[in-house]
């Protein structure tokens, strides 16, 4: 058997002077590659079928923490309209801005909400809002421990 040379070496990968491959072995290597694709079969489903509690696990821990930070939002914001209503209010200031904190809320953090303080200190009128976080979803289950939102308005009138 004589040595052929070519000029696409690269895309073939042999060097260059490398004889090429005989005609019936390439046959043989190609239906050899063909049966043993025919035994992995199915191995890409068995894969993701072993990923996919991992992946589930993944979006629950995200949502849980979308959660979290969306309780921490909700108790400052609602300190923030609570301590305003407490600070422009002239009568009745503590219920008046308890009023305004469970206002901002939606229902299922309202009912979660479970104390409101709301009090005047050196011409500043200051609102606490503690809230619990929801397990998953909102106004079914709580985690055990609050979340604090604080707020501070000046006095007027």
């Amino acid at each position: 058997m004589a040595l052929t040379e070519t000029t696409d070496t690269e895309i073939r990968g042999r060097r260059y002077g490398d004889p090429s491959p005989a005609p019936g072995r390439v046959r043989g290597l190609v239906h050899g590659r063909m049966l043993g694709r025919k035994r992995d079969r199915g191995q890409t489903a068995i894969e993701f079928l072993g990923v996919t509690p991992l992946i589930i696990l993944l979006a629950v821990a995200l949502w849980q923490c979308a959660l979290i930070g969306y309780t921490f939002s909700l108790a400052g914001n609602a300190a923030d309209k609570a301590a305003h209503q407490g600070a422009i209010t002239e009568g009745l200031r503590v219920q008046e801005c308890r009023q305004a904190a469970k206002e901002h809320l939606p229902k299922a953090w309202r009912k979660s909400m479970k104390q409101t303080t709301c009090r005047s200190r050196s011409g500043m009128y200051k609102a606490e809002v503690k809230l619990q976080v929801p397990v998953l979803v909102p106004g079914v289950l709580n985690w055990p421990f609050r979340v604090e939102g604080n707020a501070a308005f000046p006095l007027e009138g």
